[in-house]
């Protein structure tokens, strides 16, 4: 009896321990629309990463973009390009530009 209560009490412990470390109830910087996570998943997760941490150097980190660029800017780079950043305005439909720019313009 008190074996098994020890074992349900340990797995308890790491099943706590585990939803913690993955962040089990907290928002996610790719918490956001189906259809515009699905834009980010096909487009634009290459370079700026799971996390909008970026994986091409810093410029690519778009975690508070929304700080740096209003979200006229955000368009027009997504549609545009920039720098290392290839423009998209023949990839994405005009609506779908749209509803990345305000998700992306949101990131503070």
């Amino acid at each position: 009896m008190i074996r098994s209560l020890r074992s349900l009490l340990v797995t308890g412990i790491v099943l706590i321990i585990a939803a913690v470390l993955t962040g089990c109830g907290s928002s996610t910087p790719l918490d956001g629309p189906e259809d515009v996570m699905r834009i980010y998943r096909t487009s634009c997760l290459s370079c700026h990463g799971t996390e909008l941490q970026g994986r091409v150097g810093e410029q690519t980190n778009l975690q508070q973009v929304g700080n740096r660029l209003s979200e006229e800017d955000i368009r027009t780079r997504i549609e545009q390009g920039g720098d290392i950043m290839p423009d998209f305005k023949s990839k994405l439909k005009p609506e779908e530009i749209e509803a990345l720019a305000a998700w992306l313009a949101d990131k503070h």
